[in-house]
């Protein structure tokens, strides 16, 4: 057994970035953290230049983010680290909630099967920043370390930036700036952007354990425990044989006592109840917080992830939400950058990850008030139903030990094209698309892999196409929505058996499963967002629709910037 080791990355000398009057760069990325990895990660795979400046020069200390749900590994998938991460990763569905010894609850995240990636995996931040680091570099991110921003002064049409590095400051500027320098935000504070919320009056202890243990890959959480009483525990499974573990301590305790080790270790040790060998990694005490800023655009800057909101840990909703900001963002972001769409496209990604936001916080808020009833009444409430729990199924969907990150459906979005027609299930117009196993040129291949990175349309046959439909397949794909700066839109059509249709990719539903999560059956069209959102859906193919629900999408519809 052995403690993780951070790498030191290499300080570049800032020369080739100094000048006067100052440099101007499309896009700056503030944090180097997960959010801010997966935005220039992404702009890279648009072709878009990106420079990051983080003011250290490693990755993480501690295990911080360790739950990673379905939707952000697909995210991964995209920006092409999501099978390193799952190699490495623990993949668990189940949770399990215990009151003193008794299991009250259990669930499953995926309860369907038929998808490419499990309900969560639980691997330690640090694994995860390495892996983005690495992509980004491959794909040719700029990413300068020891360069912290001191001072942001924005302007109409960019950012001025101060950076502060070992051989002194100079001022840089950016056309675009995307905030993701963490919870403390020195920029947000700097611009003096509010943030508002609740902060909770309890601490927790977060212990990274390196043991050998042989409980199973699940969630296990206790409330009232022998080994910790009249509080809560929470147990997670880590890669390389470490363990997380979060005591509840209560608002009083001195949160310097609490992470000695002659504090932490007897703790440990009536959990444990033997006499297994065990090592500290990390240590950490934390309150926590749900709020978020009231507007996460200002102009030319851009704040995503845990700069732009703040919940708290039980349900992994940080850095789930904050990758989903990212993938919100940057194509939004990259079509405003090449001039395929006007700025005010990026209203819509303030407005709808605001209301993604509003609902995690309203979900941890609740599960906060569970674990941690701050009243006699909210605790008889909470004690009653874990009792309940132990016998009855209907008191069982009331136990919130954190109700688990799920991704928002973006139903309310001014982007959507309503439906004109019925349909059932849910992939409506807002929702990020469900997964499935297909065929692809005679290969496995799952669906969420033949999608993204641009805008598509999914089109559904029983049988070969009518050269009529084919014809309006490819003027869907082919006609240019602007002259000046095309949107290209790639079409895909879905087959429940191997066709050859030449001039198209086609993908095969082997075991039914798309046509089943789409409600899907021959007409059927979807358009899908780059992020892997539906936008719009039909149930016969109309090439005019189609151009418009795509012109809606950009935001045409908003008007100029």
């Amino acid at each position: 057994m052995g403690a993780y080791i951070n790498p030191i990355y290499p300080y570049k000398s800032p020369a080739d970035l100094m000048s006067t009057p100052p440099q101007r760069k499309p896009l700056i990325v503030i944090g180097a953290g997960p959010v801010g990895l997966a935005a220039a990660i992404d702009a890279r795979l648009q072709g878009l230049d990106v420079l990051v400046l983080d003011d250290d020069k490693t990755v993480s200390i501690g295990s911080r983010a360790v739950c990673y749900a379905k939707r952000s590994l697909e995210i991964l998938d995209r920006l092409g680290i999501a099978e390193q991460a799952c190699d490495m990763g623990v993949s668990w569905n189940i949770g399990r909630t215990f009151l003193e010894e008794d299991e009250v609850y259990q669930f499953n995240l995926v309860p369907d099967a038929g998808h490419k990636r499990p309900g969560m995996i639980n691997l330690q931040q640090y694994h995860i920043e390495e892996m983005l680091i690495a992509r980004a570099l491959e794909l040719g991110a700029d990413i300068r370390w020891q360069h912290k921003v001191t001072a942001v002064r924005p302007h109409d049409d960019h950012a001025t930036l101060t950076v502060e590095t070992p051989e002194g400051s100079f001022d840089i500027e950016a056309d675009w700036l995307v905030v993701a320098d963490g919870a403390r935000s020195p920029v947000r504070r700097h611009l003096g952007l509010d943030i508002e919320g609740r902060v909770f009056q309890d601490r927790f202890l977060i212990a990274d354990v390196i043991m050998k243990a042989d409980y199973p890959a699940e969630r296990w959480f206790w409330f009232d425990p022998p080994f910790h009483p009249n509080q809560s525990v929470l147990l997670h499974k880590q890669s390389n044989n470490v363990w997380r573990i979060d005591f509840q301590l209560g608002w009083d305790a001195d949160p310097e006592e609490e992470k000695k080790p002659e504090k932490v270790i007897p703790r440990l040790q009536a959990m444990l109840g033997d006499e297994r060998p065990f090592e500290l990694e990390w240590v950490s005490i934390y309150t926590f917080q749900c709020r978020r800023m009231t507007d996460f655009r200002h102009g030319r800057v851009l704040f995503v992830g845990d700069a732009a909101h703040q919940v708290s840990p039980f349900g992994a909703r940080g850095a789930n939400s904050g990758f989903q900001d990212a993938d919100d963002l940057m194509w939004k972001l990259g079509l405003v950058i090449q001039g395929q769409a006007s700025e005010k496209l990026l209203d819509t990604y303030a407005h709808d990850r605001q209301f993604a936001a509003d609902e995690n916080i309203m979900n941890s808020t609740r599960s906060t008030d569970f674990i941690t009833p701050k009243s006699r009444t909210s605790k008889t409430f909470r004690n009653q139903v874990l009792a309940l729990a132990k016998h009855y199924p209907f008191a069982r969907k009331l136990v919130n030990s954190g109700r688990l990150s799920m991704p928002s459906f973006l139903t309310e979005s001014v982007l959507n094209t309503p439906d004109a027609e019925p349909f059932e299930g849910q992939m409506v117009p807002g929702a990020p698309m469900d997964d499935a196993p297909v065929h692809v040129s005679g290969q496995d291949a799952w669906l969420l892999d033949q999608v993204g990175q641009g805008f598509q349309v999914l089109l559904f046959v029983g049988a070969v196409p009518s050269p009529e439909v084919l014809a309006q397949l490819a003027f869907c794909g082919g006609a240019p929505l602007r002259a000046d700066a095309p949107i290209q839109v790639t079409p895909l059509i879905v087959t429940p058996s191997a066709l050859n249709i030449p001039g198209f990719k086609v993908i095969v539903d082997t075991q039914g499963l798309v046509a089943k999560r789409y409600d899907a059956r021959p007409g059927t069209t979807y358009l899908l967002r780059p992020d892997q959102h539906v936008v719009a859906r039909w149930r016969q193919l109309d090439a005019k629709a189609v151009q418009t629900a795509l012109a809606r999408a950009i935001g045409s519809h908003i008007g100029p910037a």
